[in-house]
This record gives C-alpha cells, structure tokens and sequence, in this order.
C-alpha cells in the first residue's frame, strides 16, 4: 500500500507558512496518506437534477441525499464532494467525512446549441471557512470550467482566484474541466483533454478531474491518457466515473487508469450512488482498494463481491 509521510507532501510555493501544516494535514486527509486521491463526487443534484437519483436502474435508497452521506460514513473514500447547502444540512451527523465544498454548479437544462455553457460561483470562500469554523471537516474546494465555453475567461478567473484564496488558509482544490460549447467538436480527444489538464497545472489546482479521453486507432483509452497526465504537472489528474456500469468493468478501467494512464486517483459519482447502500459501500471498498491500497483487479473485484474486505 503507498504511503507517504508528511514531509514528503509537496506544498505549493503559494500557501504561505502559518498554513503550510493545514495544507499538508487537509493533504493527509483527503488523499488517506497515500498521495492518491479517492474523490466521492456528490455534486449532480444540481448538476443533473433528479434524474441521476431516481428512475429505471437506480436504487430506491438514492432518492434521498441520506444515501450520499451514510456511503460516504460507511464506505472508504478520501474525500466527498457537494455544494456547501448540501453539505450544512447533513456534516453535523457525519462530522467523520472528509468534505470538499464545491465553490460552483448550473443545471444542465440549457443545451450547447442554446447557450456557451457558464457556471456561475455560488458563494465566496468566507462563507466556506464559516462552516469549517463551525466544525465541519472542510478539507477543500472544487470549481466547474468549462473549456472552449464562450465564458472560460470568466470561469478561469474566478477559479484562480479561489485557488489562492483557498491556498492562503491550507485547503485543497479539485477543479472539474470539460472541454464543452459551441467551439468544442470533440470533447473527448486527447489533446483537448490534454490542453484541459495543462490549464489545471497552470492555475494552481492541487488535482484536475477531467474524462477520459476516447480511445482510438492510436491506443486506448488510458493509454491516451499519458498525454494528459504528463500535461498536468505537478497537479494530480484524476478521471470522471461517468455513467453507471458493469462493476468489473468500472474497476478494469479505472486500473487501466492509474496502471497505465497514470492517473492518480479517480472522482466517481453514480457509479457509486445509484447502487444500493450495501452494494456501494462495497464498491467504494473496491474502488479504494485499487486507488489507495494499490490492489490488482481481481483484488478488487473480490472486494465488490464481499469476498473480503478493504480498509485504510
């Protein structure tokens, strides 16, 4: 199992002394002490509205936002992402979560060929560290860019000023870059998501959640990946779960992500959520097994089926 001690955190020249201890504990936290991060992506009830929460497929149990907070309780993940409302309502009963606040969302009522996709910043950062004063485990931010949007100057903007503003009081940040709007023909190429994780580096985000490019006639999937990763820096890259699949298959690919794409972790949502909650603290399990203990696929598999058990 990787781990890494906290002289061996590497602090961003940005984050000045009296937080340096804070940046590197958040960094302990969330990353489990492995330097790989397991992120529980919570944010879609805004995102993607209801849908992603009830219907055809979806477990009864994911109706309610109770089923975000007991996985995150009861499973092992690094750290669970969702808005800064949803987050006051629920952390009091969960004050063992790791939380990451994210800083902006829309819906995704408006279509591309409506309007150049903008997500606006909900809240400032002040009101984030209210609710760490208040006791929640806040350990970082996240920002929503969407590259090649008419509005990427804005969103650009706005997140790297929140870097330096979360930098300066010892938190993470987790930005969330899709290339998307009216500019974009393939969102899913390689070198755009290359160009994607590249922008990360540049703004100062401490790990970059983009999707995985699609594979072509030059290699696969996470073998395209690499020019993502080696764009992103010193900024660990991490990719989107996407919709629910196969739970094997989720597991091969996310191997196939971290073994061969080198990928540093992973940011998983409803391939999660939408299981019932003894199925999906069972793959939060798997998932951590490969992402923060370094396991095999048929480990991990293992672990999904019950067969034994994984805890960090």
């Amino acid at each position: 199992m990787p781990r890494i001690t906290a002289e061996q955190v590497r602090v961003p020249a940005d984050v000045p002394a009296d937080a340096y201890e804070i940046y590197v504990e958040n960094y302990l936290k969330a990353t489990r002490g492995t330097g790989r991060l397991m992120l529980f992506a919570c944010d879609q009830k805004i995102e993607h509205l209801n849908k992603d929460f009830y219907g055809e497929g979806i477990a009864d149990d994911d109706a309610s936002p109770l089923h975000l907070f007991e996985i995150g309780s009861k499973g092992t993940i690094g750290i669970l992402a969702g808005q800064r409302g949803l987050i006051a309502q629920y952390a009091a009963d969960y004050p063992e979560i790791n939380y990451l606040v994210k800083m902006n969302s829309k819906t995704d009522l408006v279509k591309t060929a409506q309007e150049d996709p903008y997500s606006p910043q909900l809240y400032d950062l002040e009101t984030v560290l209210d609710l760490r004063d208040n006791g929640v485990n806040i350990v970082g931010i996240g920002y929503t860019i969407y590259l090649g949007s008419e509005y990427e100057a804005q969103m650009m903007a706005e997140a790297s000023q929140l870097i330096a503003g979360a930098h300066s009081v010892g938190l993470l940040v987790v930005l969330w870059i899709y290339p998307r709007g009216k500019a974009v023909d393939d969102e899913k190429a390689p070198g755009l998501i290359a160009g994607a994780a590249g922008v990360a580096c540049c703004v100062g985000a401490d790990f970059v959640k983009v999707n995985p490019p699609k594979g072509t006639e030059a290699g696969s999937s996470a073998i395209l990946l690499q020019q993502a990763t080696k764009a992103a820096g010193r900024t660990g890259l991490v990719c989107a779960g996407g919709s629910t699949v196969d739970a094997e298959v989720f597991l091969n690919q996310l191997w196939e992500q971290i073994h061969d794409g080198g990928a540093v972790g992973n940011a998983t949502g409803r391939n999660i959520h939408q299981r019932p909650l003894q199925e999906a603290i069972r793959l939060t399990k798997a998932i951590s097994a490969i992402t923060l203990g370094d396991a095999g696929l048929a480990e991990a598999v293992a672990v999904f089926k019950g067969e034994k058990d994984f805890s960090i």
